[in-house]
């Protein structure tokens, strides 16, 4: 038979229905098993890029906390405090460089960045000895901290650029490989310094940073002393909530649920406005003890700003006036999609109590408060016996290092990690063109923090 008629066969079987049927089946199968491995392998692939895109993130984030940490050892002034500084430091370029390594770029590549990471490590950590043992750094080795915050902002600059090209789908994990030395390469290629041995050592866990104000949010109370009064029950919930908003602007309060967990066990509503379109509400949360509002988040489009932000406070602050919370001073803000989140501490005697916080959030079209968090406040509001310094103003600012230009001072109470707190001297002052604020102990004059003030486009904030 020859190929003509071979082919005629074929087509003849091929006409016939059964035949017809297998053949479609058969390529219906393949195309699914095709689909099927495609899928699978995009999965894999975003699989793949997600971790890339931790371990990068990761590293951005520990290689700027080193930054911050560099800048505030150059401001501490005590020994122990700045021996502490330089520890997180030591940990936290030890973090970055262990997530640097897990990015799909080649060593040489990166062999410059991986450097300056692990000298910055190994520089403080062997700073940190020397502090613990009493001994001051010296002018030279004040020195080499700038250099290597230099270094640090260098690189916290290279990285969030590339951060913005990786969001934008600009750059891809795969092209790494040949845009990474325009990118790392540049950072520390000319730094010369002692290396120091690598001590392995356990991380531990990194600290936590505060962008939204000062202490504003330290571990809660297990007993939350702000949260006072008798058992309410649902019906008398709903009318503080009532009392909460504008009673002439509320169409209807519905109760959603309750939340058991400690320390604040909570009845849960949903409000609905006349002012307002279809699904348009707000949420609020209610303590079963004292029938305290908790929290309350009102979900509605905000239109254009109208309002500034000092304009913003003081309505803030009537608005908690209005709800009984007095002597309530605004501290730190961050201005976003045209509302204000501001935070407001309690104030006794003239001393900025921290950890009392309530965060308010304005809506800048027209002054509304459509947010509203008082936690912090729930969990340590009460009436402190403050004591008399025990070492004056004067005193106080002797101990802070004198390359920090002192701009204000003040007395305040800080909350610790240890859920306790501590009376401090407030000193607010400028290094560098940055703004920062030192905590001196009242009663003894040990140095006992220091926060970094970012002044933003969107608001006021601290690390």
């Amino acid at each position: 038979m020859g190929f003509r008629d071979k082919l005629l066969d074929f087509k003849r079987r091929l006409s016939d229905r059964k035949m017809y049927s297998i053949v479609v089946v058969a390529i219906a199968a393949v195309a699914i098993w095709g689909l099927y491995q495609y899928k699978h392998a995009a999965q894999l692939r975003q699989q793949l890029d997600n971790q890339y895109n931790r371990a990068f993130y990761d590293m951005a984030g520990y290689v700027n906390n080193v930054e911050v940490l560099l800048m505030k050892s150059l401001i501490t002034a005590s020994p122990v405090k700045t021996a502490a500084i330089l520890q997180e430091a030591w940990r936290q370029a030890n973090l970055a460089q262990a997530n640097l390594g897990q990015l799909p770029v080649s060593q040489p590549i990166l062999a410059n960045t991986a450097k300056f990471l692990t000298q910055v490590g190994d520089f403080s950590y062997a700073l940190n000895n020397k502090e613990m043992q009493g001994q001051p750094l010296s002018d030279k080795e004040y020195s080499t901290i700038e250099k290597l915050y230099g270094f640090a902002v260098s690189l916290g600059k290279s990285l969030g650029k590339l951060q913005e090209e990786l969001a934008e789908g600009r750059i891809k994990w795969g092209e790494l490989q040949q845009k990474g030395p325009s990118i790392f390469r540049r950072t520390s290629s000319n730094l010369t310094m002692q290396q120091f041995e690598n001590i392995d050592k356990t991380f531990q866990e990194y600290p936590t940073l505060i962008y939204d104000g000062p202490f504003s949010d330290h571990i809660a109370m297990t007993k939350p002393q702000g949260l006072t009064g008798d058992q309410v029950s649902v019906e008398e919930a709903k009318e503080r909530v009532r009392n909460f908003f504008d009673k002439n602007k509320i169409k209807s309060i519905d109760y959603v649920d309750k939340t058991e967990t400690e320390p604040f066990k909570t009845y849960n509503f949903r409000v609905s406005f006349k002012d307002g379109e279809d699904g348009e509400e707000a949420l609020v949360s209610v303590t079963q003890k004292g029938g305290h509002v908790l929290w309350m988040l009102r979900d509605r489009p905000v239109g254009i700003t109208t309002i500034d932000v000092d304009k913003a406070k003081a309505m803030g602050k009537k608005f908690l006036e209005d709800h009984g919370f007095n002597n309530m001073k605004d501290t730190y803000y961050l201005k976003e999609d045209n509302t204000a989140v501001i935070n407001y501490a309690y104030s006794q005697d003239g001393v900025i109590v921290y950890p009392d916080l309530i965060k308010v959030k304005i809506a800048l079209d027209n002054g509304e408060v459509v947010g509203f968090e008082a936690k912090s406040y729930l969990s340590s509001h009460t009436q402190r016996n403050l004591p008399a310094p025990g070492i004056s103003m004067e005193e106080a600012r002797a101990k802070i290092n004198p390359r920090l230009e002192i701009l204000d001072s003040g007395l305040a109470v800080i909350p610790t990690n240890f859920k306790t707190e501590i009376f401090a001297y407030e000193f607010k002052g400028r290094l560098n063109g940055k703004d920062f604020i030192v905590y001196i102990n009242a009663e003894n004059g040990r140095e006992e923090d220091v926060l970094m003030i970012l002044d933003t486009p969107n608001g006021i904030l601290t690390m």
